[in-house]
């Protein structure tokens, strides 16, 4: 196990830091999507700009987390790379 996850284990005992965590986990996966999606297309960030004609230092800023992409947004880098987007909404509890 790396000393990240070891760390990160350690830190989620405590509730404050646990609450902050889950809190940024959507941005997280968002950006990580946007990633692992280019990076399976098989794309550079300038070939995934010049498909998408969004600019490589917003790509970028996407993939680092320092940009919030809007949903139009996210459906010109999913058609620039062969893929659908789809958003789902999933439950926190089993409902009965």
């Amino acid at each position: 196990m790396s000393d990240v996850k070891k760390l990160t284990q350690e830190l989620m005992k405590n509730p404050e830091f646990r609450k902050e965590y889950e809190s940024i986990q959507p941005e997280i996966s968002i950006t990580r999507a946007i990633l692992d999606a280019r990076i399976n297309a098989g794309m550079t960030q300038s070939e995934l700009s010049k498909k998408s004609g969004i600019s490589q230092a917003d790509i970028s800023r996407l993939e680092k987390g320092t940009r919030n992409p809007s949903i139009a947004l996210l459906k010109r880098l999913a058609e620039a790379m062969d893929s659908t987007l789809k958003i789902e909404f999933v439950p926190n509890r089993k409902i009965m």
